[in-house]
């Protein structure tokens, strides 16, 4: 598995209902293709975030992510380092 980081910016500050809509959405794509969600880090001013993943693979996440119509910045593979 790789670890694979999602980067996100909005337009306007997320709502908590907001960020619940997405991962509803994500959730049923995830588990078809063996996705797992890990962790989030959502900005104080709510408007940038990164979303960490064990996948497969980074192309794996960008499918799960267009196929669940969540928008997104960039998805690299990354190697976890310290603690």
């Amino acid at each position: 598995m790789a670890h694979v980081v999602v980067e996100r910016s909005f337009p306007t500050p997320q709502s908590d209902e907001d960020l619940s809509r997405v991962e509803d959405q994500l959730a049923p794509c995830s588990g078809m293709h063996g996705v797992v969600w890990k962790r989030s880090v959502l900005s104080l001013d709510r408007r940038h975030m990164i979303c960490e993943y064990d996948a497969p693979d980074a192309e794996t996440v960008r499918k799960v992510q267009r196929e669940a119509g969540a928008a997104f910045d960039h998805i690299w593979s990354g190697e976890i380092i310290g603690g």
